[in-house]
């Protein structure tokens, strides 16, 4: 098969130009580990300098190794290393949602952190995390930083900058916390806007890739229920079950926003036209995508 050959531009570039939908494409994040790394990072935030590359891959070890997913994170415009270690464990189960602080005295001593949330002190605030990891991705540099420009300037104590967040195309990219609700293409509207939305228990759709939480099938059916029916607010359209059936899925959902009952989403799962999907993409892939065959309120 002779592929088509994509003239150079920024992955992000192509992805507007394709139309790529963001439907059912927020990464699997159940709990977090957040570690401020202050400086300026490798292509892998814990693993490459300023980090201690020994200690980072002891710290990724037991992070992933705990089930939890490491995340770098700084304060916009700051370089200069804090005299303490500042981390926090965010819980991004439904029902279960929070984020406890907490600072140790040097990077070291994160490996004695427990990692089962009894210790940190829980915080009722949001956090708003922008991918600006240029050195994973330059989209996510150029973008990203708008992105967090405009956030910091209207909630600096709840805006941070993090590394790979995944789906480099949909830059700028963020997540929400605890919720773990992943936005992309936030640049191309105003992102305070999503952050208003939060403080009213919604989500924004037009630029909403699903929610951490949720298997990528019930995050497409969750967009296709809301674009149905209407209901925005985070917890709308919970789901219930969900089934592989004859290339797709079935998935039942939690009846809201005027649909009378329990709803059942038919979706076909595909796979694109092939792409380079990062700027730094030398092979050509297929990604998945959704396409809703039919929804119908259950007896």
């Amino acid at each position: 098969m002779t592929l088509a050959v994509e003239h150079w531009a920024p992955c992000s570039d192509h992805a507007r130009e394709r139309n790529d939908p963001l439907v059912g494409t927020g990464p699997r994040g159940l709990r977090w580990f957040l570690i401020e790394v202050a400086g300026s990072w490798g292509q892998n935030a814990l693993l490459d300098e300023p980090f201690d590359r020994g200690l980072g891959r002891a710290l990724v070890r037991r992070i992933e190794g705990a089930g939890m997913r490491p995340l770098a994170i700084r304060r916009t415009g700051r370089r200069t290393v804090p005299t303490t270690q500042r981390w926090a464990i965010v819980d991004s189960r439904p029902g279960r949602e929070s984020i406890a602080w907490g600072e140790v005295a040097d990077a070291t001593a994160l490996l004695d952190v427990p990692l089962d949330g009894s210790t940190g002190a829980l915080s009722s605030q949001p956090v708003y995390c922008v991918c600006t990891h240029a050195r994973h991705d330059r989209c996510c540099a150029v973008r990203g930083r708008r992105v967090v420009a405009a956030l910091a300037e209207a909630r600096p104590d709840e805006t941070w900058e993090c590394s790979h967040l995944g789906g480099d195309r949909f830059a700028g990219t963020m997540v929400v916390l605890p919720h773990g609700l992943y936005y992309g293409y936030a640049d191309d509207g105003d992102p305070v806007r999503i952050a208003e939305a939060f403080d009213d228990d919604r989500i924004v759709p037009e630029r909403y890739r699903g929610r951490s939480s949720l298997p990528h099938a019930v995050q497409a059916a969750q967009h296709f229920a809301r674009e149905a029916f209407g209901d925005e607010r985070i917890d709308a359209y919970a789901p219930l079950a969900e089934e592989a059936a004859d290339t797709g899925w079935r998935v039942r959902l939690v009846g809201s926003g005027g649909s009378g009952g329990d709803l059942v989403v038919d979706l076909e799962e595909t796979r694109s036209e092939p792409m380079l999907s990062t700027c730094a993409a030398t092979r050509f892939v297929r990604v998945r995508q959704y396409a809703l065959r039919s929804i119908a309120v259950s007896d």
